[in-house]
């Protein structure tokens, strides 16, 4: 598989699909238990990496799997990092009763780059370094309103991992990184890696063909899909759903 990125009316113009990953379901009202940590812990330090491609927070066995496929360059997905991150995970998390499962998902032409530096440094710091980024978006997303046009025409003939790097270069995200215990000699390892770029379009390719994902960002729950964007919707499905 070849993954190509148009690099350039996607640069500027956010795709509708930001924000438009919704879809028709609904979780069947069921009481569920709280689950006690391991020892000197609490769930949301309970992280690993799934056979899909994300990131997963909580109890392993959480009768309650939310999973989100996010863009971390889409502005949906940052106002639900920015409202539901904390009550998600104090609320939620912490209880045992739900697990939290975050998937990057391809939508805009700085996609990749991002991503690859998001998930470059691990399982551990990985939840922080995302709700920093979305803490941090709306600064990124003011530069990427503002690409000069000779940049995109280098872009044009850049290889993916190339265009990835000079990508989170221009928008700044290696001097983040680089604050967040990220080497920037390890950042460019990770964005040179032929296997993470590859891994990321394929989680985004299985997305489209198997879930029907259109957009971002898109939950589901236990499987479901669920018609929500915001973090009020999501509360209201777990709370629906017995959380």
């Amino acid at each position: 598989m070849t993954l190509r990125i148009a690099a350039t009316a996607i640069a500027l113009t956010f795709l509708a699909a930001c924000g438009d990953g919704g879809s028709t379901g609904s979780a069947a009202p069921n009481s569920v238990a709280a689950a006690p940590a391991p020892a000197g812990q609490d769930w949301s330090q309970t992280v690993s990496k799934t056979v899909d491609g994300g990131f997963v927070m909580g109890n392993p066995n959480a009768p309650l799997k939310l999973v989100e496929y996010g863009s971390r360059t889409c502005p949906t997905c940052g106002n639900f990092g920015r409202t539901g991150t904390e009550p998600l995970t104090q609320n939620y998390i912490k209880t045992g009763k739900v697990s939290f499962e975050f998937r990057d998902f391809l939508v805009h032409a700085p996609d990749l780059g991002v991503a690859i530096l998001g998930q470059c440094a691990g399982e551990t710091p990985f939840f922080p370094i995302l709700e920093q980024m979305f803490q941090e978006q709306n600064g990124f997303l003011e530069k990427l309103e503002k690409v000069p046009a000779d940049f995109q025409q280098r872009l044009q003939a850049m290889t993916p991992a190339q265009q990835a790097t000079a990508w989170v270069e221009y928008l700044g995200y290696i001097d983040f990184v680089k604050q967040r215990g990220l080497s920037e000699q390890q950042a460019h390892q990770c964005l040179a890696d032929p296997q993470r770029i590859e891994a990321l379009a394929k989680v985004s390719e299985v997305a489209m063909r198997d879930k029907e994902v259109t957009g971002t960002p898109t939950f589901f729950l236990n499987g479901e899909k669920l018609d929500a964007a915001s973090w009020e919707q999501v509360e209201s499905a777990l709370k629906g759903a017995g959380a």
